[in-house]
Order: C-alpha cells, then sequence, then structure tokens
C-alpha cells in the first residue's frame, strides 16, 4: 500500500513504542523515504492533534479509530478479525471503513480480534486490495 502512495505526500507512522519495529518494517520493505515513525514518540494527545489535519488516517479498529474520531478526522478505518457490525466503527464526519470483499466464514473470530490467525491464513487481511486503501484517498 505505501509503496503505492504519491511520493508527495508525508506519512506519519503512529503507535506505541512496541509498535516501533513494526513501523520500521513497513518503511524498510515500502522503500517509503517519505515515511516519518513516529511510535513510541507522541502523547495520546499529540497524536491526536496530528490526525485532526491529516489527508487520511488509516487505522485498525483500536484506539487510534477512536482518536480520529474525537477529533473528527478524515479516517479510513480497516476491519481485519473484527467486523464493523459490532458496533465499534469510525464516527467522523469523512469516515469510511475497508473489509475484504470475500466473505469469510472464521471472520469474526472475535470481539476485539486476534495477534495470530486461528486458521492460519490471516486472509481477513490478506485479501484486501491495495486498490480498496487507495481509492479512499480518491473520495
Amino acid at each position: 500500500f505505501v509503496k503505492h502512495l504519491d511520493k508527495k505526500m508525508k506519512v506519519y507512522c503512529l503507535g506505541a513504542a512496541s509498535d516501533k519495529e513494526m513501523a520500521e518494517k513497513i518503511i524498510r520493505e515500502s522503500e517509503c523515504s517519505f515515511c516519518l515513525n513516529l511510535c513510541g514518540q507522541l502523547s495520546m494527545l499529540e497524536s491526536a492533534a496530528l490526525m485532526r489535519d491529516a489527508e487520511m488516517n488509516y487505522v485498525n479498529d483500536s484506539a487510534p479509530m477512536h482518536f480520529a474520531s474525537a477529533v473528527n478526522a478524515r479516517v479510513c478505518a480497516v476491519y481485519c478479525s473484527t467486523v464493523p457490525a459490532f458496533g465499534f466503527g469510525p464516527v467522523s464526519e469523512q469516515s469510511f471503513v475497508v473489509e475484504t470483499e470475500e466473505k469469510l466464514q472464521c471472520r469474526p473470530c472475535g470481539l476485539h480480534g486476534k495477534s495470530s490467525c486461528p486458521e492460519g491464513h490471516f486472509d481477513c487481511a490478506n485479501k484486501i486490495k491495495t486498490t480498496q486503501l487507495l481509492s479512499i484517498l480518491k473520495q
């Protein structure tokens, strides 16, 4: 996904200090010279302030989605092992949901998702298309 973004964009990776290594891997593997890893460097309020003015915030079904919603930021919530039908989706005026187009019998696999796939394939995430994510920027 990051490889396909306009190189004129600035991408900020936000998260806890424990997310720093994953963000570095994303930046390294995408060869993203326009990405900045801020994991573990910002408070919740600082993160929300940065999100407020972003062109788009791509988040999973987690606290950052709610931070973005709290400041009415543009947000794209990416649902993998959870589903928006649980009722905890984004509430910003400009909010979008992306999930696999394939109907999976194993989804949802839990109220809060799983850190690894009980079925061993993680198709709920792997079957989300880059084009789905990129199309949100045009809306």
